[in-house]
Order: C-alpha cells, then sequence, then structure tokens
C-alpha cells in the first residue's frame, strides 16, 4: 500500500540526509521523494511516498517527529489530497508525425518546450496515472528521454500540514 508523508523540515544542510537515513535504517524503499522551499525560506517541505502498511508509517511519523529539525508530519490519504508530478519527455518526430505529437499533447493538456527538425519535447504536470498514460501514448514516437519529479501534494479544502 502505498502512502504519503508530507514533511515540513527546518530547511537546513543535512536534514534530508537524517530522514532519508530513518528509512534506510527500517528497510523501508522510498518510491518517490520531492523537497521544496515554502513560502518561508526558512522551512522546507519534503513529499515521500512509500510502500507499506499502516502501522509501519504510524511508526515512522512517530519517528519523524523525534527529529530536531522537523517541524510537522503528516500522513495524506489519496481521497483527501491533492498531488501532481512534472514529466519532460524527449520524444522522435519527423514532418509527418509532428502533427500527431501535437495533437496528443493538446488533449493530454502538455506544453511543447523544445522543437528541433527530429525532436519535440514535452511537458506535462499531473496526477502520476495520467503521466503513465501520456507515456505510454507517446511511445510510438520512440521516447528518446523522460525525466520526471516525485509527486508533491497539499490537503485538500481548508486543512494544511
Amino acid at each position: 500500500m502505498k502512502q504519503t508523508i508530507s514533511i515540513l523540515v527546518e530547511n537546513q544542510a543535512g536534514v534530508l540526509n537524517k530522514i532519508t537515513g530513518l528509512f534506510s535504517r527500517r528497510a523501508f524503499n522510498i518510491e518517490s521523494l520531492a523537497v521544496g522551499v515554502t513560502d518561508d525560506p526558512s522551512i522546507s517541505r519534503i513529499t515521500i511516498i512509500v510502500d507499506s502498511g499502516n502501522s509501519v508509517v504510524e511508526q515512522v511519523e512517530k519517528q519523524l517527529n523525534k527529529l530536531v529539525d522537523v517541524i510537522k508530519v503528516r500522513t495524506l490519504e489519496d481521497d483527501r489530497m491533492i498531488g501532481r508530478e512534472l514529466m519532460i519527455a524527449k520524444v522522435s518526430c519527423t514532418t509527418k508525425t509532428r502533427v500527431d505529437i501535437m495533437n496528443l499533447c493538446q488533449i493530454m493538456g502538455a506544453k511543447i518546450a523544445d522543437v528541433s527538425p527530429t525532436t519535440m519535447t514535452l511537458e506535462l504536470s499531473d496526477t502520476t496515472e495520467r503521466l503513465e498514460l501520456f507515456q505510454s501514448l507517446l511511445r510510438p514516437f520512440s521516447i528518446l528521454e523522460v525525466a520526471r519529479t516525485g509527486l508533491i501534494a497539499v490537503q485538500k479544502g481548508s486543512g494544511k500540514i
């Protein structure tokens, strides 16, 4: 079962190492990790996706809360969060396939970031499922390169971490 953990931490060197070390010591595989500064430059938000049971995640939450640099920890439920991921993909194209790729981008809501005579670089920010669909639809055009961020998420409604 995949769990999304959102952590507010002090924006200092070494904090990410302490947090990932906690997961590593417990042999948890981190499937996705995204870190960014919040509206307050002294605070960063870390979003971690792990594949683990609820009781295990509760234990990790307690351990995370004991770390000095951690301000707040919350497990976000899938139906109570808004999560997005960014993908940048470079595909081969010809004058014949360029229009098909552009139509696919329009349907999926992707942006064309760069065009060359033989390639197109595309970007899409969406749910993980929609990115996987977009990537599968791009395969017939010969994907040359893909870069994806980890999921970032916030709680729905007026609640916050």
